[in-house]
């Protein structure tokens, strides 16, 4: 299609910016705009707009468009502690996106969707490789440096469009389509949103998409804090999408409200700017919101400003010559500097662990047997939004590279197995040219032999050893061995291999469906549970080859055994399926064990997309490494570090927790009473925030702050040195963290406010800076509503992890000191101090409610001045069934001085204000709301 050139005034790139894109809208039709509404805009030809696609996956690489690079994922990317480094890989990003759109502008847009943003409170979630970590600081100045990486530095244009995601409280998979964060005002203001809040303000993000879960009762993409936080407060310019099926899951999922037309509407008007749902059922619905009086056209027009001022600005309507990003082709995908530059991201994310005796580095020169062992030993995997690696290098090849004719050899672990039916004893072979597993065989070692890895509960994979691929289940729900890796949105490659008894073995499928075989042709398909024989279901697993054993014999022949543990990156956790623990499959420890037992020079490296703990590992093996799926150069990368041509640089991103105990609920979102993250957990991780070892020795010195008394408005200057006192060249992250030494309210143990990474040459020194203002010690007052700087002493610290403090020092501040709590003036509920047995819930009146979920449940409200006592309450409540809440001062079972009774409203959220007597004496006191029944709370106050 021809571009229209100066037409219109839209198309002269001397107007400012806004002039041109209102010119542009005014000129659209009704029909026009409806059809620019969903993710897949349409082309307007006689005005000379093309056809747009919101949406490329880039979480650490472009996706699904061909072989693009890949880097870490974003899990490993986070270990780097590099914002420098992030930027540039944001850059990479970006470079190859536009060399895509270059190909296809109408399929390859230019809005990526990454980074992932979400803070990562729990490791169980099922998608924790794609974000951060669990500090908001550290996800903070990395999804800012890798959207400034994306977007560019020019002053008009955009190299490409950086989406955060996903915006908010989104931190499960266990019902996230329905299920609802209960997340309070302090957590919300010092934690959830702080993690977003850089990324906007620092760094420009143009794009913004919504989560499925609602938070505290309300869907998020209709949640009040994307417009009164988001484009209100953070003055967000660009524009907001709703992910996958979410608008219309308003319906479907949360049953929030009954119709698509108002789903629509609502989202529409609350900031969704592009909806990503099936095209023409989304334009179908929008005319219905239109003709119902539900949306108007000046809620499109508004939508329609924001998605085409970003696409103005990434050149689209301007001539070529003018955009520097217009000329970028089909040479930087896949590049030599990407390559570079993945390898270096590589490199510095592996965290080394442990490291007793200096086990670690390996000598190239001194060895000549090492065994490499373990199912991640020789696999390279990409996980759902890696896209198609253009090649991946396993620490096999890594390895083997690093000592050229040298004995290097590799045992997976994995047993090599003849299955045969327990009816017959015949083997399962191979038919037909799908590759159709079918029992045939009647002398078992004809049957087709298969690798059996287990990857740990109910995951099993089955390797044809004669094709090389793996045992699928097909679209006719037979298995056949014809799958080239373990991928897809079902992994339908996972197998349950259960036992039974006297030795036999049932199959089931990904999705729990008993295999069976078939009567008639012996083929192993789907079967019904209740309909199915035994002689039909049945199987015995024959072991060939005992994987165990084959790698205690390599790992006796080897002067060093190196054990590769971890996760496939699509089992046992992934997008829709949570963590079922946080250990290491007992599987592979066993592994780590037998090899350990039989050589004790034993180095393990962990190769996963989340935190996986050993306490036995840690206990008994002397050197330990972790590194994320770092993509096509996750070989050579840990060959660097195992053999000292790099020296390690990681620090973990999240607290590794020794077992689920040390952890609340997954859906437990209070990080502050729960006690999550680094900032709160009281106990002994395995290994903390910030924690990750070198080969190089680095003394801290000379603490200097630049005053000890400081007003609100101030900034303290920090600098320490920093001296490499060994012979190995080497990175620091030296992390500074604040601690309030006295406070109204709970504060973090310790809370990260800067890092910097630096190199130190062996015998060389470095001063590193921080300027830490004031304003980054305060904290949400739920008392006034605002964040408040306290009064009093607070502790500097810098250390190597959270846990590792080397340098101290206090400061104090002249800041406010919070007055007591007036409940004369209408106080919002879910500004308690504490609470018991709660959670919070929408009010349909306005705001949020309180809502007990056991009787006696209660909330608190500390330090309360009544200068004149109370004698009445009034409070907006709702229950179905009616009960009463008591007023109570001291503590829940304090003193009673007053009840509200609640009748039966038949319904929740038919809410009204009841009033109650209370005798309140002057004074001050803690005030308790303590609950009878399911009754909800939202507002209260008292009266003199």
């Amino acid at each position: 299609m021809e571009t229209v050139t100066s037409k219109y005034p839209f198309q002269q790139i001397d107007l400012p910016l806004n002039d041109r894109v209102q010119d542009l809208i005014s000129r659209l039709t009704l029909d026009e705009k409806v059809s620019l509404i969903p993710q897949y805009q349409a082309a307007i030809e006689r005005l000379g707009v093309g056809a747009y696609k919101h949406g490329t996956e880039a979480a650490h690489g472009i996706s699904w468009l061909g072989k693009a690079t890949s880097f870490p994922q974003p899990s490993g990317l986070a270990c780097t502690w590099n914002p420098e480094l992030m930027k540039e890989i944001g850059s990479a990003i970006g470079d190859e996106a536009r060399a895509f759109y270059k190909k296809n502008p109408t399929v390859n847009g230019l809005t990526l969707w990454a980074p992932t943003v979400d803070m990562e409170r729990d490791p169980r979630w099922g998608r924790t490789e794609e974000a951060y970590g669990e500090d908001p600081e550290l996800t903070g100045q990395l999804s800012t440096s890798l959207v400034q990486g994306i977007q560019g530095d020019h002053p008009v244009y955009l190299k490409a469009v950086a989406t955060l995601k996903h915006f908010l409280g989104n931190n499960n998979e266990i019902e996230r389509g329905n299920c609802s964060a209960s997340i309070d005002p302090r957590n919300m203001r010092e934690y959830y949103l702080e993690a977003f809040k850089p990324a906007f303000q620092e760094g420009g993000a143009q794009s913004m998409m919504t989560a499925y879960n609602s938070v505290n009762g309300v869907p998020v993409i209709l949640h009040p804090a994307v417009m009164d936080v988001v484009k209100g407060e953070w003055d967000m310019d660009g524009f907001i999408v709703s992910d996958a099926g979410d608008l219309f899951g308003i319906v479907k999922d949360h049953k929030y409200y009954e119709s698509f037309a108002q789903s629509m509407a609502e989202s529409i008007k609350n900031g969704i700017d592009s909806v990503t749902e099936e095209t023409e059922e989304t334009i179908k619905v929008l005319h219905e919101a239109l003709d119902q009086g539900l949306l108007s056209e000046e809620d499109l027009d508004r939508a329609l400003t924001n998605t085409f001022r970003v696409r103005f600005r990434l050149g689209e309507f301007d001539p070529a010559e003018g955009n520097p990003y217009a000329a970028i082709d089909d040479s930087v995908i896949l590049s030599k500097k990407h390559a570079a530059l993945s390898l270096e991201a590589a490199k510095q994310s592996i965290v080394l662990l442990k490291n007793d005796q200096a086990t670690l580095p390996l000598s190239k020169t001194e060895l000549n047997k090492v065994a490499i062992i373990g199912p991640l030993g020789d696999e390279a995997f990409r996980d759902w939004y890696s896209g198609t690696l253009p090649y991946g290098v396993t620490p096999l090849q890594g390895v083997s590279k690093k000592l050229p004719g040298k004995h290097v050899t590799f045992e997976s672990g994995a047993d090599q197995i003849i299955l045969t039916s327990a009816a017959n004893g015949q083997a399962i072979g191979i038919t037909g040219e799908d590759g159709r597993l079918a029992v045939q065989h009647d002398i078992a070692e004809h049957g087709e032999l298969f690798q059996h890895t287990a990857w740990g509960w109910t995951s099993n994979t089955l390797k044809a050893t004669s094709r090389g691929q793996y045992v699928t289940l097909s679209e006719a729900e037979t298995l056949t061995a014809s799958a080239d890796e373990i991928y897809g949105w079902f992994v339908k490659e996972s197998l349950n291999i259960v036992p039974e008894a006297e030795g036999k073995v049932s199959l089931r499928t990904w999705n729990d469906k008993l295999i069976s075989v078939n009567a008639e042709d012996g083929t192993l398909q789907v079967a019904d549970d209740q309909a199915a024989s035994a002689d039909a279901r049945l199987f015995k697993k024959n072991i060939v080859t005992n994987g165990l054993d084959a790698a205690v014999e390599a790992a006796k022949a080897a002067e060093v055994a190196v054990v590769f543990v971890g996760n496939h990156p699509l089992l046992n956790g992934k997008e829709e399926i949570d963590r079922p623990d946080i250990v290491l499959p007992e599987e592979q420890e066993r592994l780590v064990k037998a090899v350990y037992g039989a050589n004790p020079n034993t180095v393990v490296v962990i190769v996963g997309s989340y935190p996986i703990s050993s306490t036995w590992i840690d206990e008994n093996i002397p050197a330990i490494l972790y590194t994320s799926h770092s993509g096509q150069e996750l070989g050579n990368a840990v060959a660097e570090v195992l053999f000292g041509d790099y020296s390690p640089s990681g620090k973990l991103n999240m607290t590794w927790f020794r077992s689920v105990e040390q952890l609340p609920e997954l859906m437990d979102y209070d990080i502050i009473k729960g006690k999550r993250t680094y900032m709160y957990f009281d106990g002994k991780p395995l290994y903390p925030f910030g924690h990750g070892l070198s080969y190089a020795e680095v003394n801290y010195k000379n603490l200097n702050l630049s005053t000890k008394e400081l007003q609100q408005d101030d900034t303290l200057n920090i600098s320490v040195q920093v001296d490499n006192t060994g012979a190995v060249d080497g990175d620091e992250v030296v992390q500074l963290y604040v601690q309030a030494l006295n406070s109204r309210v709970k504060r973090p143990i310790k809370q990260l406010k800067g890092f910097e990474k630096v190199s130190t040459a062996a015998g060389q020194s470095n001063t590193i800076e921080f300027a830490l203002p004031v304003t980054e010690l305060a904290f949400w007052d739920v008392t006034r509503e605002q964040y408040c700087v306290e009064n009093g002493e607070y502790a500097i610290l810098i250390g190597r992890s959270s846990a590792d403090i080397k340098l101290s020092s206090v400061v104090t501040v002249k800041g406010d000191i919070i007055p007591s709590r007036n409940l004369y003036n209408n106080t919002k509920a879910e500004n308690y101090d504490d609470y018991e047995g709660v959670y919070l819930d929408e009010c349909k009146a306005g705001g949020a409610s309180v809502h007990p979920v056991k009787e006696g449940a209660w909330i608190a409200f500390n330090d309360v001045l009544f200068d004149h006592g109370a004698v009445a309450i009034e409070a907006l409540v709702s229950s179905a069934k009616g009960g009463s809440i008591e007023i109570r001062t001291g503590s829940s079972a304090g003193k009673l001085v007053g009840t509200v009774t609640v009748p039966s409203g038949g319904v929740l959220q038919q809410w009204s204000t009841l009033k109650g007597e209370v005798s309140v004496e002057t004074g001050t006191s803690d005030v308790y709301v303590v609950f009878n029944g399911e009754v909800l709370i939202s507002r209260f106050q008292f009266n003199q």
